[in-house]
């Protein structure tokens, strides 16, 4: 359905890279406007300009206020609206982290992590808010990851960030569905991005296909619909909830 977003302007954050990329082409696909955003300007704007007419970018470093709040003007400014917001940006793939215990992780890495992947949803979510509250419309779409729910055995920082994600999805469900806003998440499991994986990683990846009801390795596009299923006015009495889409490695 080409047209399921039409008129609809999305802010993808972390669009320019990997899983990301994926979101902004089904967005875009499905209608929407997209602006993609990205502390990758450049990147940002490759995946702009791919998308033709329906793309748009902006340089935007989700953990600081002032940028976020950029990012939003820059979409209102552009297109006079804001529809959507997939907070997608975090530091994992793209930006290595510590795969280790807790006692290997630290101080000044557990605070990067939790100033992306957690406050950059606050503050991605406060900028955009205050146009989808004038609309009396809007649609947020956090990205958590199924280990928040599983647990892992090393990079506790990030799984304790996707795992915040989660709360965070629910209390701003509540606090903003009066405005005709609605907030959800989506739990993926390990993702082939496109972005070319280390031996080490895609071992791992390979791995978890076992503990997977559908035994295979999960690509970009086994997410995507959920997106714009979440996106879409398909999903207008849905708020507050967690989608894991990783092929039955979690159960619930």
């Amino acid at each position: 359905m080409p047209d399921r977003l039409g008129g609809r302007v999305a802010i993808v954050t972390g669009g320019g890279h990997g899983i990301g990329k994926a979101y902004s082409r089904a967005l875009a696909a499905a209608g929407a406007s997209v602006v993609v955003a990205d502390v990758d300007g450049a990147a940002a704007s490759a995946v702009a300009s791919e998308l033709g007419a329906r793309g748009h970018s902006v340089r935007a470093d989700v953990a600081d206020e002032g940028s976020t709040r950029a990012m939003a003007e820059s979409a209102l400014a552009r297109l006079g609206r804001i529809d959507i917001l997939v907070n997608n940006a975090a530091i994992f793939a793209t930006i290595p982290i510590t795969r280790g215990t807790i006692e290997e992780i630290t101080v000044e890495e557990w605070d990067r992590v939790m100033a992306v992947n957690l406050r950059g949803v606050f503050l991605a979510c406060r900028a955009v808010l205050p146009a989808m509250k004038h609309q009396r419309y809007g649609k947020i779409v956090n990205i958590s990851s199924g280990t928040a729910l599983s647990g892992s055995p090393t990079r506790i920082h990030y799984v304790a960030s996707k795992g915040a994600i989660l709360s965070f999805t629910r209390t701003l469900a509540r606090e903003v569905g009066a405005a005709g806003i609605t907030v959800n998440a989506i739990a993926p499991g390990s993702t082939l991005s496109e972005e070319a994986p280390t031996p080490e990683i895609l071992a791992i990846r390979n791995a978890r296909v076992a503990d997977r009801a559908i035994p295979r390795v999960q690509v970009p596009e086994d997410i995507v619909g959920a997106v714009v299923f979440f996106a879409s006015p398909e999903s207008d009495f849905i708020t507050g909830q967690t989608l894991v889409v990783d092929g039955g490695a979690v159960l619930h």
